[in-house]
C-alpha cells in the first residue's frame, strides 16, 4: 500500500466514526464476464464520496448491488455495522435508507413539484381526501431545507431547469427519510450554472448530515464536491484518495492503470 493510501486508511479507521454502509468482498459475474472482484467499499456519515473509473470498471454494477437491483455472488453488506441483504430496491430504501437518483430522475413532468415529492404518500383528510394545504407546506419545507431555488411547489416539473429537476428528485428522497443518496452522473448534460446548483444541492445534503455517493466521469465535478474518491478499474478497487491530498493527474493514472493501484484498500 502506498504511503498516501495508508494515510487515507488510517484517517478512516482511527477516527471515532464508523461506516454507515459497508461492503466487503463483493463479487459479481454475468455469465463468463466477471464484473466485480472481491471489492470492499464504505460510506461514512455526512460525507460525499465519488466513485470513479472508466467504462467497464464496475461502477454501475456495484451501485446496483448496493441499491438492491442486482444480487451479489459473494461478499457481505453491512448497514450501521449489522449484516443486511438487499433483495430489491425497496429493501435498500427500507433497511438502509438508500435512495438512488438516476439520470432520468423518474419524475412526472405533467404534475407539480409537490405532487412529485410526495407521490403515493400524499397527506390526507380521513385517509381519503388529499390535504393540499399540508401537501404544499410540507413540500416547501423540504425545498427550503435543501435551499433549492424553486419558483413554486405548484409549478409543473416539466417547466423546470435540469438543476431544479435534480432538486425535486432529491427532495422526494429526503421527504421519505432517506439517509444515503446515490447520484448517477448528476451533472451530465447540464450547463455550467445548473451544474453549480447541483453542487450546492449536494453540499446542502451533507450539511443536513446525509451521505452522498456520486458516480461521475467529470473530474472537475468530482474535485468540486467530493471529500473522498474511490477508484475502480476492471472490476477491482485500485485506490482511495482524500481530495485535498491528491491531484487530478494521480486519479487519472489510477483510472487508466498508468499508476499501480494500492495493494490493499
Amino acid at each position: 500500500m502506498t504511503d498516501l493510501a495508508s494515510e487515507v486508511q488510517t484517517q478512516a479507521t482511527s477516527s471515532d466514526r464508523h461506516p454507515i454502509l459497508e461492503a466487503k468482498g463483493i463479487s459479481k459475474a454475468f455469465g463468463h464476464v466477471q464484473a466485480l472482484y472481491n471489492v470492499d467499499f464504505e460510506l461514512y456519515p455526512a460525507e460525499v464520496v465519488a466513485l470513479i473509473g472508466d467504462n467497464g470498471a464496475g461502477k454501475s454494477t456495484l451501485v446496483k448491488i448496493l441499491s438492491g437491483i442486482y444480487r451479489k455472488d459473494a461478499g457481505q453488506i453491512f448497514f450501521e455495522g449489522k449484516p443486511v441483504e438487499f433483495h430489491t430496491p425497496t429493501d435498500a430504501e427500507r433497511i438502509g435508507g438508500i435512495s438512488t437518483v438516476y439520470q432520468d430522475l423518474a419524475l412526472v413532468d405533467v404534475r407539480n413539484v409537490a405532487d412529485n415529492i410526495y407521490l403515493n404518500m400524499e397527506p390526507t383528510w380521513l385517509g381519503v381526501f388529499i390535504n393540499f394545504r399540508k401537501l404544499y407546506a410540507d413540500a416547501k419545507r423540504v425545498i427550503d431545507i435543501l435551499k433549492i431555488d424553486m419558483p413554486s411547489v405548484k409549478v409543473n416539473v416539466g417547466e423546470l431547469s435540469g438543476g431544479q429537476r435534480q432538486g425535486v428528485a432529491i427532495s422526494r428522497a429526503l421527504a421519505r427519510g432517506r439517509r444515503i443518496f446515490i447520484m448517477d452522473e448528476p451533472t451530465a448534460a447540464l450547463g455550467v450554472e445548473q451544474q453549480h446548483k447541483v453542487n450546492e444541492l449536494i453540499a446542502n445534503l451533507k450539511a443536513e448530515g446525509k451521505t452522498v455517493l456520486v458516480i461521475s466521469h467529470n473530474l472537475e465535478h468530482v474535485f468540486t464536491v467530493a471529500d473522498r474518491l474511490i477508484v475502480l478499474r476492471r472490476g477491482r478497487r485500485v485506490g482511495t484518495r482524500i481530495k485535498t491530498q491528491t491531484t487530478k493527474e494521480e486519479v487519472v493514472s489510477l483510472i487508466t492503470g498508468a499508476m499501480a493501484g494500492d495493494a490493499a484498500v
